[in-house]
């Protein structure tokens, strides 16, 4: 039998799911999705930004990597945790808390002095962003039920990633006239509004836990996550073998603690039965592999279009406007196949999509892509996420209890966190790896310039900015020090794009054998519903 769970009642200010409320249901919905915008648009500003900061800073491809991957980090090392804290103390409280501490964050990462700083503020932005951005699904999850919550979710996940892709239009307008730091600033009045409009109008206490929180657990699953994506990105670092050994060991040792613990735990705060349902963890999985897949190619997407296509900041972020427009078009599609044909069938066209925008971008990016092609791959893309996004969302929180919301929501966002830092992080490693061997080899196979820069192949290696600096610092080699740039830093995207590739067809398996088809998925619902409902009555 279920574990009973103690519930706080509902706020009965507001019933957003009542007939008649559909003004109150509106403006709860809008924001919701606007705390979440605070969240997606500090996500997603840094990329347009990196080729600046690197000039900046004189940073390493792996600090570029940090900073993209820094907020990824915060957010998806402390979402679990943060989401449990606010089912039990107050999901609102979260969302105010987290909505708040944005604006030093934001503040700290505009006007850091060093890149180290800015990584810094990138993980606490981060961690701001774990305690508002699950709650917001944690409530579309207790406020709504059924179509209705279908088509919250949709618009949820729709507007969440098109805002988040948003960032770098915005990001690339403002660097055409100010300093890379004001990237960081474009949150500000948003969470300013948001914060506002939350503390009038979203409702508190609503089927929230009164158990208590494993904080222990909470510790664990931090460090199992936060030590997976730091060894991802030093992985490629020449000399770094004993602190990947270090972060390898403490990332399984935290990973088989936390399973002990969620086993041992009188109230866990990951319910590993409830995640062991097929419907749940299978989506888990696909929404991981679906949203890394956007956060990645958007990483790497930035920088080929700065460093090797020559685009402005403004016209970089401008090249992902086909991406935003197909998600806000494909959401209510999505919506209406998840209700009408399944979760699995949305899930698979939205993975064929994504493989044919990886495709796209193994093929037809290059030096001298027509702008066409550029719009090409991010159309696919963004299409095949805007598919997928509802389906992966929907599945986590219709296969679990009301009073788990937060561990379906937690998860929901560590599919897209979680994700797009893993995703981020390899991506970016072969990035590194891929250009630093291309370079060194375009070095060594360079009689006319290798007596000049043999010295400084660390520093050509190092980054795509750095072998520019190089070149400005030795004009009679600019031009060859730039064409092997450009070379290395295709031949390092191919890798990455190649990877991407590999995780969608890996993704597109998983669900097409082990997803239920529409019938056993309804049935497989209804079962868990009644085991749930039956737990709660006794």
């Amino acid at each position: 039998m279920a574990r009973s769970v103690n519930q706080r009642p509902a706020a009965a200010a507001v019933d957003v799911g009542a007939p008649g409320a559909a003004g109150p249901a509106r403006t709860v919905l809008g924001t919701l999705i606007l705390v979440a915008a605070v969240a997606n648009l500090n996500l997603s500003v840094a990329n347009v930004a990196l080729p600046s900061i690197g000039a900046a800073f004189d940073a390493s491809q792996v600090e570029l990597n940090l900073v993209a991957v820094g907020y990824s980090l915060g957010l998806a090392a402390s979402v679990l945790w943060l989401g449990a804290l606010g089912d039990r103390y107050g999901r609102k409280l979260m969302l105010l808390l987290g909505t708040g501490l944005a604006i030093p964050a934001s503040l700290l990462a505009a006007f850091a002095p060093t890149v180290g700083v800015l990584i810094g503020a990138r993980v606490l932005g981060g961690l701001a962003a774990g305690m508002a951005y699950p709650t917001t699904l944690a409530l579309i999850t207790a406020l709504w039920s059924g179509p209705a919550r279908t088509r919250s979710i949709a618009l949820w996940s729709a507007l969440g990633g098109a805002i988040a892709s948003l960032g770098p239009v915005v990001a690339g307008y403002l660097l055409q006239s100010y300093r890379w730091g004001s990237v960081f600033l474009v949150t500000l009045p948003l969470a300013v509004v948001a914060l506002l409009l939350a503390v009038r109008l979203v409702p508190a206490h609503v089927n929230e836990s009164t158990e208590p929180v494993d904080n222990l657990g909470g510790l664990l699953s931090a460090l199992l996550v936060g030590a997976v994506i730091l060894a991802i990105n030093v992985a490629p670092v020449p000399g770094a073998g004993a602190l990947l050994a270090g972060l390898v060991v403490v990332a399984f040792g935290a990973g088989v603690a936390f399973i002990l613990r969620q086993r041992r735990a009188a109230n866990p705060l990951y319910d590993l039965h409830v995640a062991g349902r097929r419907i749940f963890w299978v989506a888990a999985c696909a929404g991981i592999i679906v949203f890394g897949a956007l956060m990645g190619a958007t990483f790497v997407g930035q920088q080929f279009l700065q460093n090797v296509l020559g685009y402005s900041t403004f016209e970089a972020g401008l090249a992902i406007l086909p991406a935003v427009v197909m998600m806000v078009l494909v959401a209510p599609h999505s919506a209406r196949l998840v209700e009408t044909r399944g979760a699995r069938t949305t899930l698979l066209i939205g993975y064929l999509f994504c493989f044919l925008g990886f495709l796209t971008m193994l093929l037809l990016w290059g030096e001298g892509s027509a702008s066409w092609q550029v719009a090409l791959g991010y159309a696919f893309m963004g299409t095949g996420v805007g598919f997928a996004g509802t389906p992966a969302s929907h599945s986590l929180t219709g296969s679990v209890p009301v009073e788990r919301a937060g561990m379906a929501s937690g998860t929901a966002d560590l599919q897209r966190d979680l994700g797009g830092a893993i995703m981020t992080s390899l991506f970016g490693a072969l990035l590194t790896a891929g250009f630093a061997a291309a370079m060194a080899t375009a070095v060594a196979a360079d009689p006319a310039g290798a007596d000049a820069v043999s010295s400084m192949t660390a520093e050509l290696t190092k980054s795509f900015a750095s072998a520019e600096a190089m070149a400005q610092q030795y004009p009679q080699y600019a031009s060859q020090i730039t064409a092997a740039a450009k070379a290395s830093f295709l031949a390092g995207d191919q890798w990455a794009y190649l990877a991407g590739l590999a995780a969608v067809l890996l993704g597109a398996v998983l669900v097409f054998f082990l997803f239920p088809k529409e019938d056993a998925e309804k049935r497989l619902l209804a079962e868990y519903h009644a085991t749930d409902t039956h737990g709660r009555d006794g």
